[in-house]
């Protein structure tokens, strides 16, 4: 145990034992995901897909490493004991701090199919982790604002078909489609500025997991509902990688995706945009108590 040294030799450490970690396993993972891009067989994909995953899950597994080394952090999870591996899941979280998905990545981790999160279509020429999360699938989105689509009709849709190509690939492994409805992490500013409703949270956008129910509303089944509270406020980054954060909270709950919501089109269906929002609105009321209850508890 490291636990005794400050907190800023345990932050470069880490961030050292976290740089040769991603490199080292993200090299790796370049064989299987180049192999994958120029064998275009389904059922070699998959192996491929498959193995990369593995890699995926090791490195989580080593980042849990250096964790237990040289943090202290006293974890308080209830509910992943109803995860399964072989699921599909829409897995919708609050969002505070980078560290959530650090946090996450640790429970989820050999308990539920690997996390999987919407991408930005620049972040594929991240250094490094870009061709990585090419080869784990994760999906590269290029989103149309309103107003580009009023001048551009013809493109009115296409964030849909895009969401459909991409989770096409997903439909041969069982995947946890990650998603922080919020859209951003929540600060008091935000919060005050959108006059959101809800004491601990901001106002949930309903279009990203509209999206994937409207595409893969046949695979899947359940959703995961994930409220992560900080006890001691939302650490930044920094604060978790040199171990001062006391203690982290998650509450998982898994319950069925109403039939009435899957398959159908967000983009031009008016009822089917206000049954996901009113739907996305309870969850979101009942995740605020939630996290009144554990933030004073």
């Amino acid at each position: 145990m490291l636990r005794f040294l400050p907190a800023p030799i345990i932050g470069v450490l880490n961030s050292i034992l976290l740089g040769i970690n991603t490199l080292f396993w993200c090299v790796l993972l370049y064989i299987p995901a180049i192999l994958k891009l120029i064998i275009p067989i389904t059922g070699f994909r998959v192996l491929c897909t498959k193995f990369i995953i593995w890699i995926a899950e090791a490195w989580v597994a080593c980042n849990t490493g250096w964790m237990k080394l040289t943090h202290g952090t006293k974890w308080d999870v209830k509910g992943a004991d109803n995860l399964k591996r072989e699921s599909w899941y829409l897995v919708l979280a609050n969002h505070q701090s980078w560290v959530d998905i650090f946090a996450m990545q640790r429970v989820f981790n050999h308990r539920a199919p690997f996390l999987k999160f919407f991408l930005k279509q620049q972040l594929i020429w991240v250094p490094v982790i870009g061709l990585a999360w090419w080869g784990l699938d994760f999906p590269f989105m290029k989103r149309y604002t309103r107003e580009y689509l009023i001048k551009h009709p013809e493109k009115r849709g296409e964030d849909l078909r895009s969401t459909r190509r991409a989770c096409e690939k997903f439909r041969y492994t069982p995947v946890s489609v990650m998603n922080f409805v919020e859209g951003t992490r929540f600060t008091q500013a935000k919060h005050d500025k959108q006059k959101s409703p809800y004491k601990h949270l901001l106002t949930p956008k309903a279009g990203g997991a509209a999206f994937v129910l409207d595409a893969m509303g046949d695979s899947i089944q359940t959703l995961v509902d994930v409220t992560i509270a900080y006890p001691d406020g939302a650490p930044t980054f920094w604060e978790f990688i040199c171990g001062r954060v006391k203690e982290v909270k998650l509450e998982i709950h898994t319950v069925d995706i109403p039939d009435h919501l899957k398959g159908r089109d967000y983009s031009t269906d008016a009822e089917h945009r206000r049954n996901v929002k009113n739907w996305l609105g309870e969850i979101w009321s009942q995740k605020d108590e939630k996290l009144d209850r554990m933030l004073s508890s």
